[in-house]
């Protein structure tokens, strides 16, 4: 990681009493105390509406902290270091007041330390309260110092492309682009991190990472949770807006984009901002060609009951809201054209797993009897944190016979260093005003540009071609016909090592 500011940080978390402060952000941000990463000063300042005694409100993030953190149980003496730089803010976000106690708080931190601090404002609330929050921000001067103050905003960034540009233009006018971080947690993920340096620092691959050596490229992020208790809000969102406008779009940005000439935040923004304008867009028959939704019915996943997607808790019983999709996209450049880029995700699957797979087009020679099985490139990036290439290989014998093998290259055998959760990485960027892995107002744009056809599609035709799997199952039928001709079916990681993808060769 990088080398600690020497200046005080300031953290406010708006929606101190949610499951993201509790599972995600509090725990990162002591891992990152414990690992020495946060400034020697230091506070953070949590808000939420509820009235809760600091003393409990501390012992809710302990609990936490002992459940979800990466390091296990807290240490006492580390912890209670922590703890005493973690405040509870009782305030609701529309009230004046709130802010008025926020502001004299963190002049009294800058006055103990004789200097300006870093303010970050965290927003772990519902999507209602960004201009919310942030006019009260705007209004009362809280964050107004474009090299030291930071806004870090959640997804969903709008609901579609006029409701996003609206949020950018009203943020826009109160805050610098460099102060707003838009956090897509998976792109702090290691393994998402690593493609960069997988690609561009080794010139074995990239020569070959184009149409002419490429077949097409699989990306699957797969989920066996169901909606749970998130119906509400699941139901007016859906799977693409959920998880390809974002998550998806962000792994093909880094597959597809061209070298940087620089390993510099806005270089690399650009390039990537440059992908997402090249995909194409589809009318609607397109639409209804090229991309898949479904939903789940009830079934079963490691032989407990699952409910029906109706069935769920606050969903409508006769929603036609995606659970699932997979398409079909192209990047129309000279790098690409022709090339699919096939994308897939889905709840209430068999397995929870992110894979990435680069299928590379068949060998021009034919002068084996076996059948050569095209290499293959795998990178994993949950479970198991992994990158495999697929090669052939003589068996040992007397005669010339083939066989696909893999290489391997994985984190926990090459590495003895901790791998940091997401979160921490992310935190640390905001704090260090690195903005490399956030989203710019532009590319969250051009991301809406490309789902937006499939939207207007389906609100056109809400029934149309609405496929339903059964929970447990790998989706609707229909999704691994949009493979073909250039494969039989979906990749899937394997259960366990001995299982490594050699069955699923032929499939592909």
């Amino acid at each position: 990681m990088k080398q600690v500011k020497a200046y005080p940080a300031a953290i406010t978390i708006f929606g101190a009493k949610g499951d993201l402060t509790k599972r995600k952000l509090i725990p990162a941000l002591y891992n990152l105390f414990t690992d020495h990463h946060l400034p020697a000063a230091f506070n953070i300042y949590c808000v939420d509406f509820l009235e809760v005694d600091e003393n409990e409100f501390r012992k809710d993030m302990l609990a936490g902290i002992n459940e979800f953190s990466r390091s296990g149980t807290a240490e006492e003496v580390k912890w209670n270091e922590f703890a005493a730089r973690l405040f509870y803010v009782q305030g609701d976000f529309l009230k004046k007041e709130t802010y008025t106690a926020l502001d004299e708080r963190l002049k009294a931190f800058e006055k103990q330390n004789e200097q300006n601090s870093t303010r970050i404002f965290y927003f772990a609330t519902a999507p209602r309260f960004i201009e919310i929050i942030s006019e009260a921000l705007y209004k009362n001067n809280l964050c107004n110092r474009d090299g030291l103050d930071r806004i870090v905003i959640e997804k969903p960034f709008g609901t579609d492309l006029e409701s996003a540009k609206k949020l950018n233009r009203f943020l826009g006018k109160r805050f610098s682009e460099k102060q707003i971080y838009r956090i897509d947690h998976y792109l702090g993920k290691e393994a998402v991190q690593n493609i960069m340096a997988f690609r561009f620092a080794n010139y074995v691959f990239e020569p070959l990472w184009n149409r002419k050596y490429i077949d097409h490229i699989q990306i699957s992020v797969t989920e066996q949770v169901g909606v749970g208790k998130r119906g509400g809000y699941y139901d007016s969102s859906g799977a693409l807006r959920d998880m390809i406008q974002n998550h998806l779009l962000q792994l093909l940005c880094i597959v597809g984009m061209e070298c940087p000439k620089a390993y510099k935040s806005e270089v690399i923004r650009d390039a990537k901002t440059k992908v997402m304008k090249s995909v194409k867009a589809y009318t609607t028959p397109q639409v209804f060609k090229n991309v898949v939704r479904g939903q789940y019915t009830a079934g079963s996943i490691n032989n407990m009951p699952r409910p029906a997607y109706r069935k769920e808790e606050q969903v409508q019983s006769g929603s036609n809201t995606e659970t699932f999709v997979a398409a079909k996209l192209f990047i129309d450049n000279e790098r690409w054209k022709g090339v699919p880029f096939f994308m897939r995700t889905g709840k209430s699957l068999p397995a929870q797993s992110s894979v990435i797979v680069v299928q590379f087009k068949d060998t021009p020679h034919k002068i084996f009897k076996d059948d050569i099985v095209p290499n293959r490139l795998i990178i994993s990036i949950q479970p198991e944190l992994e990158i495999s290439l697929l090669f052939e290989s003589k068996v040992p014998g007397l005669q010339m016979k083939l066989k696909p093998v893999e290489m391997d290259f994985t984190y926990k055998e090459s590495y003895t260093e901790t791998i940091p959760e997401a979160y921490e990485a992310l935190l640390l960027d905001v704090l260090h005003g690195d903005a490399t892995l956030f989203m710019r107002a532009d590319q969250i744009e051009a991301a809406w540009k490309v789902v937006m056809p499939i939207i207007e599609a389906w609100e056109k035709y809400p029934e149309k071609e609405l496929h339903m799997y059964k929970a447990g199952s790998c989706g609707p039928t229909a999704s691994g016909a949009l493979l073909k001709p250039f494969a039989k079916e979906w990749y899937e990681l394997p259960f366990t090592k001995t299982e490594k993808a050699i069955p699923n060769l032929k499939s592909l």
